[in-house]
């Protein structure tokens, strides 16, 4: 039996099939005890090669993803954000949106869970082994920025036009000027019923002219691209970080209102 399972291992190794080496000698000690027959041990076998060689994928992705953290759902709390439909959250991270190259926008105040929102959500398109790309709006348009200057913009430009999901946090944070609300067009536009996009915001849509450059043309120009097939989710609640402070008693809840 061992000199078996040494060959198995061996011919393993050349179909480059690692995981099997691991898994064969506890499966097959399982079979002789449940008498499975030789196809459901092969079937559970390759289900085990398959399994791994689905865990490997996702961890590339989620190297190439850049997520700046790991967030859930589950973590999120929907009873202190009742303004955010756990229905509608569910709904999307069956990332059915991103088959159908739709874009999801978060907006709200400082602190109330949209990058938790739009990390979750990527996560999920992980799971399925979809491409995501992670970025703040002030990062994307300084990488295009740093990219045009040495004359690599298209190559640049597909690292946030090719995946399947692109996620912009950020926006409006900081302002952009003329140029750089141009840079962030291109990407829109390239990505547009092509790829989705998720989008956080602090600013309401009414605002954008003013984080473009105070040009109202190319925020006109964004936002209908943007929000041709979007979901848009409006926050509004406190922010979590305030709920942390109160817990610890560091502030009172009439204070956090009134900021």
């Amino acid at each position: 039996m061992n000199l078996e399972l040494e060959r198995i291992t061996s011919h393993a190794a050349r179909l480059r099939l690692p995981h099997i080496a691991d898994n064969l000698p506890g499966l097959a000690e399982e079979a002789a005890k449940k008498e499975w027959s030789y196809t459901e041990l092969v079937e559970r076998v390759l289900a085990e090669e398959v399994a791994a060689l689905d865990r490997r994928t996702v961890e590339m992705l989620a190297k190439v993803a850049t997520l700046p953290f790991g967030r859930s759902l589950e973590e999120f709390d929907f009873a202190f954000q009742p303004s955010v439909k756990e229905r509608q959250l569910r709904e999307l991270a069956s990332c059915a949106f991103i088959e159908r190259k739709e874009n999801v926008i978060f907006l709200g105040p400082p602190g109330v869970g949209k990058t938790h929102l739009a990390v979750a959500l990527a996560t999920e398109a992980l799971r399925r082994r979809q491409k995501v790309k992670f970025t703040t709006a002030a990062a994307l348009v300084s990488s295009l920025a740093d990219a045009e200057r040495i004359g690599t913009l298209s190559r640049r430009l597909a690292v946030f036009t090719g995946p399947s999901l692109l996620v912009v946090d950020e926006i409006g944070f900081l302002p952009l000027d003329a140029h750089q609300a141009n840079l962030l067009f291109q990407v829109v536009s390239r990505r547009y019923e092509q790829g989705s996009i998720i989008l956080t915001s602090n600013k309401s849509y009414g605002e954008w002219a003013e984080v473009f450059a105070g040009d109202a043309v190319i925020a006109a120009a964004i936002l209908d691209r943007l929000l041709h097939h979007s979901t848009t989710i409006t926050i509004k609640g406190e922010s979590y970080r305030l709920k942390d402070k109160r817990r610890a008693g560091l502030t009172r809840k009439e204070e956090s209102v009134s900021n």
